[in-house]
């Protein structure tokens, strides 16, 4: 076999990407005729992944055109990206309305690079990530703080489930991460473009190198209030609510899924009715029990989703947001009262990892708030689903930005291993086994990084809402595999808590579920669009 010429083979990378597009395009037209997503839903979610791998790959190109590095690590994810869909593919021909072999154009350039030989080439090749400057300061602004304040901290959070400390969140609001988002004539950093979102996404990455839990989680709690506020709220609301989420006066948890319905959030039952308060205020009492509601010990308030409209067949579209104010407290659990009898009482819900955070199934009863705490107020009414929705785009965006943080410290953490531990008289890195696995780490990493930095100039733009989706079904499915292998390199130190590497792998795992559970994802949102799509 010829030496691999990374560089002058993009093209050849961009035609595997298009053939198994048509292939995918030809797919999905196949799974409408034969009932559409909800019908045929094995093949809808593997053409959701494989689509979203696509999309990745696509994401990859302009990447591969910088430099040696960049054209090897870009040659190496397409192959891999061609090799995968394969997978999901055989047997199931008929399914996709295939026929045999649909990638045999391709086979030449996959054997060229999943080749071993090649592969082991790029075990110690991350690649550049190609930032401009400003964005280069935030890297480094971030990196450095992550390194000094949260790294140090973040095995002691995780073995003893504790809180985020207090300290993290103070430099962090000095650091003005929690404006990210947060419109500049509201005291945030935000300008609109892209620069907002690839500010985030860089920020977030880098905390989550060093925590999932006390780091690039912690700074996205203010992020779907903000963009609810921003896009439903009213102006003496958004004048009174952003200042205090851009400097942590204000701390907000999202309350939205509830124990019975999960992602199905057009069924959910909490409600709330027009009642009077102190002194015959008007205002609404809100009813029900909502779960996973991250952070919301801590909190001073809850974005919290009520249906305001009864009549149940209108389903989304009688929900409403509100700002629920509650005092701080306790996360092993919170009760609160109000004088008119409302009660708020929070459950904790212990998990594998994603520690410091803390979850709590929270349960309302008659819990008042203020008429001017419904977002939009009257004009927001039954407009609910869609201001959260504002947020939870960019949510999934920031979550693959978390995942590829994740990644990063288990790709790092693998290496540096694998260089200074020897076994049978070698050193772990002279294998081919774990070169290969490096190797393949590597491009799966910068791969997954490019298409969130592509993902968000889109969003910049308005666009993106599908690929900011598929972002994260990929990523996130991505980061369970690479902190796998990183910690099967470190072999049984790997499963000790002696090493990090154990935490990268039990916070990984909860990133396919929250954010949009990856089915639901799939087939409710990624391969209903392009249903969509091919049936227009």
């Amino acid at each position: 076999m010829d030496a691999p010429s990374p560089r002058a083979d993009l093209q050849r990378a961009a035609e595997a990407i298009d053939l198994v597009q048509r292939a995918i395009d030809a797919a999905v037209r196949a799974m409408v005729a034969a009932g559409g997503p909800d019908v045929q839903q094995v093949v809808a979610y593997d053409l959701a992944h494989s689509a979203s791998a696509a999309e990745t790959a696509r994401s990859m190109l302009d990447y591969g055109a910088k430099g040696e590095a960049e054209a090897a690590l870009t040659c190496a994810f397409v192959a891999d990206m061609v090799a995968e869909v394969t997978a999901r593919l055989v047997g199931r021909e008929e399914l996709w309305g295939l026929g045999a072999s649909p990638f045999a154009a391709a086979g030449p350039f996959v054997a060229t690079y999943r080749d071993p030989a090649f592969l082991s080439s790029l075990a110690e090749a991350p690649g550049p990530r190609h930032l401009d400057g400003e964005f280069e300061m935030v890297q480094d602004t971030f990196r450095a703080f992550a390194s000094k304040e949260i790294a140090p901290r973040a095995e002691h959070v995780h073995r003893r489930n504790g809180d985020v400390p207090e300290e993290i969140i103070a430099g962090l609001a000095e650091l003005g991460a929690f404006g990210l988002s947060v419109p500049t004539e509201y005291g945030g950093y935000s300008e609109g473009g892209d620069g907002e979102y690839m500010a985030s996404c860089i920020a977030t990455e880098e905390l989550s190198r060093a925590s999932l839990g006390i780091g690039g989680s912690l700074i996205t709690r203010p992020e779907i209030l903000t963009r609810a506020l921003v896009r439903g709220g009213t102006e003496a609301q958004k004048q009174h609510w952003l200042p205090k989420l851009a400097t942590t006066e204000v701390m907000a948890a999202v309350a939205v899924t509830e124990p019975d319905y999960g992602s199905d959030v057009a069924s959910l039952m909490t409600s709330a009715v027009r009642a009077t308060g102190p002194e015959g205020a008007p205002g609404w009492s809100i009813s029900g029990v909502k779960t996973w509601c991250t952070f919301a010990a801590r909190a001073n308030v809850l974005m919290l989703l009520a249906r305001t409209d009864p009549d149940r067949s209108k389903a989304h579209r009688g929900l409403s947001v509100f700002i629920v104010p509650k005092p701080l407290g306790e996360s092993h659990g919170f009760s609160f009262s109000q004088p008119g009898g409302g009660r708020m009482e929070g459950r904790p819900i212990d998990t594998i990892g994603y520690r410091g955070m803390h979850s709590y199934e929270v349960a309302l009863d008659s819990w008042w708030v203020p008429a001017d705490h419904l977002i939009g107020e009257e004009d927001g009414l039954g407009k609910g689903f869609y201001f959260q929705m504002e947020g939870f785009e960019n949510g999934r965006l920031q979550t693959a930005a978390r995942a590829v943080g994740v990644m990063q410290a288990a790709y790092e953490a693998a290496r540096d291993y694998a260089a200074n531990r020897a076994v049978f008289g070698r050193s772990i890195d002279e294998y081919q086994l774990t070169r290969v696995k490096l190797g393949r780490m590597a491009a799966v990493v910068q791969a997954s990084r490019q298409f969130s930095y592509a993902v968000a100039r889109m969003m910049g733009k308005g666009e993106g809402a599908t690929e900011a989706s598929m972002v994260k079904a990929y990523v996130c499915k991505a980061a369970e595999w690479v902190t796998r292998e990183a910690m099967q390199i470190h072999g049984g130190y790997g499963y000790a808590e002696e090493y990090s590497v154990s935490r990268l792998f039990v916070d990984a795992r909860v990133l396919s579920i929250f954010e949009g559970a990856d089915e639901t994802l799939c087939l409710k949102v990624i391969a209903r669009r392009m249903a969509e799509t091919a049936a227009a």
